[in-house]
C-alpha cells in the first residue's frame, strides 16, 4: 500500500524575494519584480529585461571559499533550500540520514559558468579554466551541494527536462516515498541562467517579450498584448515527508500531494502539441491519480508563460479537461512577477501553490489588461483573491513536449 505523502516546507527565492516570508506578499500584492538586467550589459541585445533576484549575496549561506565551487543556480538552490528547511523545522540527523533524500532539477545548470570559462580558454589556454569548472556547472551538483549540507544520504538525483524539470524532481520524490524508498525528500528546482548566451538564444528565437521600457508590464500571460516571456531566476524547494514521518516529529503540514502525471507531445521540438494534446492528458492523468472528478479542483497555477501561442493552448487544454467547470476554476500564472525561471519554475510555482492552500488566497496574474477571446477564463486579474480551495493543480510544460502537472489537496486534520 503506498503512503501518503505531505509537504512541511516552502522555500521560495525568486524575483518576488529572497525566502518565503519575503516572496509570498509581493507576490499576494501583485508586486513585479522584473527589472533592467544588471548582470551583464545587455545593451544591443533585443531583450534588455529579466526576473532577477535582487540583492541576493551568497555569502549569507555559503563561506566565500566555497563559493567558486558553484554556479549561481547551486548558490541559489543552497538558499531555498535552507529557507524550506527553517519552514518545516526539520534538521536530519544520523538517525534519519538513510531516509532523507535529495532531488533538484534543473533546465540549463551553470551556463554562467560555461560562459565564464569559455571565455578564460579563449583569452588564455587550457591553463586558465579553473578545477572548479565541471562540479560548479553541472546540474546534479545543486542536488549535491545540498545533500552535503543537511546530511541527506538517501535517494539523491536531478532532473533536466527544460521547463518540467523541477515539477519532475518534485512528483518523482513524490513517487520515491509512496514506494517507501525514502521518508524525507528535499526537492524542487533551481534556475541562474541570466547570461548573453542564455537572454541572446532565447531572443533569436523570439521568444521574448522586447517590452524593454516597460520590465514590470513586460510578462502579462493571457493578455491580449503578451509578445514573449521573460526570463526569471531563482529556486524554489519543497519538503516531502511520509504522513507518518511528518506526524511523528509533530511537524506543522502545509498541504498533501496527492497526484502527479507525466506526458509528452510527441509533436515538436518547441510548439506545444495541436489543441494542447499534451497538456491535457498531464492534468487529466494527475486528477485521475489523485482519484478526484475535476470539478472538485478550484485552482490552478498555470504554465502561463505570456507566450502568444503557449497561452492559447494551455486555455484549450483546461477547457477541454474540465468542460463547464473551466469557467469556475481560478487561474493564475505568477509568472507575471517573477518571470519564467525555466527548470526552476515548476518547484517554485508548487511552492507557491502550497501556500496559496495553507492561506486559502489565490495570488494574482498581474498585467491582464486587454482580454483575449482566445484566452477567456478566470485568471484571477491584478488582485489576490480570498476563496476556499481544497484541490490546486500546478502546471508545467517544456522543449520537447515534456508536461508535468502536480495535485495539491488542502490538509484536512480529519
Amino acid at each position: 500500500m503506498s503512503r501518503r505523502v505531505v509537504v512541511t516546507g516552502v522555500g521560495l527565492v525568486c524575483a518576488s524575494g529572497i525566502g518565503a516570508e519575503e516572496a509570498w506578499p509581493n507576490l499576494l500584492a501583485g508586486r513585479s519584480g522584473i527589472r533592467r538586467i544588471t548582470q551583464f550589459d545587455a545593451t544591443g541585445f533585443d531583450c534588455q529585461i529579466a526576473g532577477e533576484v535582487a540583492d541576493f549575496d551568497a555569502l549569507r549561506w555559503v563561506e566565500k571559499k566555497e563559493i567558486k565551487k558553484m554556479g549561481r543556480f547551486i548558490q541559489l538552490a543552497i538558499a531555498a533550500a535552507d529557507d524550506a528547511m527553517a519552514m518545516a523545522g526539520l534538521k536530519i540527523g544520523p538517525e534519519v540520514g538513510d531516509r532523507a533524500g535529495v532531488f533538484i532539477g534543473s533546465g540549463i545548470g551553470g551556463f554562467d559558468v560555461i560562459e565564464r570559462e569559455h571565455s578564460k580558454l579563449l583569452a588564455g589556454g587550457p591553463g586558465r579554466i579553473s578545477p572548479f569548472f565541471i562540479p560548479s556547472a553541472i546540474i546534479n551538483l545543486a542536488a549535491g551541494f545540498v545533500s552535503i549540507r543537511h546530511g541527506a544520504r538517501g535517494p539523491n538525483s536531478a532532473t533536466a527536462t527544460a521547463c518540467s524539470a523541477s515539477a519532475h524532481a518534485v512528483g518523482d520524490s513524490y513517487r520515491i516515498i509512496t514506494r517507501s524508498d525514502a521518508d524525507v525528500m528535499i526537492c524542487g528546482g533551481t534556475e541562474g541562467a541570466i547570461t548573453p548566451m542564455c537572454i541572446g538564444g532565447f531572443a533569436a528565437m523570439r521568444a521574448l517579450s522586447t517590452r524593454n521600457d516597460e520590465p514590470q508590464r513586460a510578462s502579462r500571460p493571457f493578455d491580449a498584448q503578451r509578445d514573449g516571456f521573460v526570463v526569471g531566476e531563482g529556486s524554489g524547494i519543497l519538503i516531502l515527508e511520509s504522513l507518518e514521518h511528518a506526524q511523528r516529529r509533530g511537524a506543522r503540514i502545509l498541504a498533501e500531494l496527492v497526484g502527479y502525471g507525466m506526458s509528452g507531445d510527441a509533436f515538436h521540438i518547441t510548439q506545444p502539441a495541436e489543441r494542447g494534446d499534451g497538456a491535457y492528458r498531464v492534468m487529466k492523468l494527475a486528477i485521475e491519480h489523485a482519484g478526484v472528478a475535476p470539478g472538485e479542483v478550484g485552482y490552478i497555477n498555470a504554465h502561463g508563460t505570456s507566450t502568444p501561442i503557449g497561452d492559447a493552448i494551455e486555455t484549450i487544454a483546461i477547457k477541454r479537461v474540465f468542460g463547464e467547470h473551466a469557467s469556475k476554476v481560478a487561474i493564475s500564472s505568477t509568472k507575471s512577477m517573477t518571470g519564467h525561471l525555466l527548470g526552476g519554475a515548476g518547484g517554485l510555482e508548487a511552492g507557491i501553490s502550497v501556500l496559496a492552500l495553507r492561506d486559502q488566497v489565490l495570488p494574482p496574474t498581474i498585467n491582464y489588461e486587454n482580454p483575449d477571446p482566445a484566452c477567456d477564463l478566470d485568471y484571477v486579474p491584478n488582485q489576490c483573491r480570498r476563496a476556499e480551495v481544497r484541490y490546486a493543480l500546478s502546471n508545467s510544460f517544456g522543449f520537447g513536449g515534456t508536461n508535468a502537472a502536480l495535485l495539491f489537496k488542502r490538509w484536512e486534520e480529519k
